[in-house]
């Protein structure tokens, strides 16, 4: 029988207290505990009503500081996202209104450790995203960040809005997809067809968005591309919105820690 959260087998997947995996994150016994009550660290509660997980579990959380950060890196990039910024939007809703990974806690909490939320543009990324559109041939295109309650534009050409709420985004199901998530005519599609941003400005019709992953593999957002009525992407497009993805990903930021 193995982990759900990773390969080890659950009889080498040593069972963790709430002070075992704070030593190990480098926080407060109590900052573990808060993540543990949230969700976001997976754990469970032993009839004496103490709270548990497995090693496995909070090693994912070390791995993206593991290579070059100091030891406790990891736990103060997680604290960092549960205590700089609005704590509600880095907390996995328990019955959210749009798809969503088995990962989203951990994915929620890399999104906020990388400190990009909120942020001023960037040359960088303004870029990838004049470059998308004129390449693809698309009026709109973007850099969206999904955080629990809303999509944010960290990059945008050709749409005024900085942000949406979460459950309209497109990039919800973008976020899941290994490539590229195509919908070729929103108005025709389900799962879309009575999305606000379908029935309104920005009158989606065509969207194609590529996940943007951080080192440790986190869907932070996507680089998308959007057009007004239905239509395809060519090979040759599709292959430069990839190429652009993972150009924005190189620069994607490491987790921020405290000093």
């Amino acid at each position: 029988m193995k982990s759900n959260s990773t390969l080890i087998p659950v009889d080498e997947d040593p069972i963790l207290t709430t002070s075992a995996a704070a030593r190990l994150l480098g926080v407060a016994t109590s900052t573990v505990q808060l993540w543990m009550e949230s969700g976001a660290i997976e754990s469970w509660k032993t009839p004496g009503g103490h709270r548990r997980t497995r090693l496995s579990r909070i090693a994912r959380l070390m791995e993206p500081a593991e290579q070059q950060a100091p030891p406790g890196a990891a736990g103060r990039a997680v604290e960092v996202a549960m205590s700089d910024l609005t704590s509600e939007e880095f907390r996995p809703l328990p019955a959210p209104d749009y798809p969503a990974g088995k990962d989203e806690a951990s994915r929620l909490i890399a999104l906020a450790a990388s400190g990009l939320i909120d942020t001023p543009p960037e040359a960088g990324y303004d870029r990838i995203v004049r470059l998308a559109a004129a390449v693809t041939g698309s009026p709109i295109a973007l850099i969206s960040l999904l955080t629990a309650q809303r999509q944010w534009f960290k990059a945008r050409v050709g749409l005024d809005a900085r942000e949406t709420p979460r459950e309209w985004a497109f990039c919800s199901h973008a976020i899941l997809a290994e490539g590229a998530f195509v919908v070729e005519d929103a108005a025709a599609d389900e799962r879309f067809r009575s999305n606000p941003l379908v029935l309104a400005d920005p009158h989606i019709r065509f969207y194609a968005g590529v996940p943007l992953r951080d080192a440790a593999g986190n869907a932070l957002g996507t680089l998308c591309v959007i057009d007004r009525e239905p239509r395809k992407l060519r090979a040759a497009e599709l292959q430069s919105l990839l190429d652009l993805a993972a150009i924005a990903m190189e620069e994607l930021p490491e987790p921020r820690v405290k000093k």
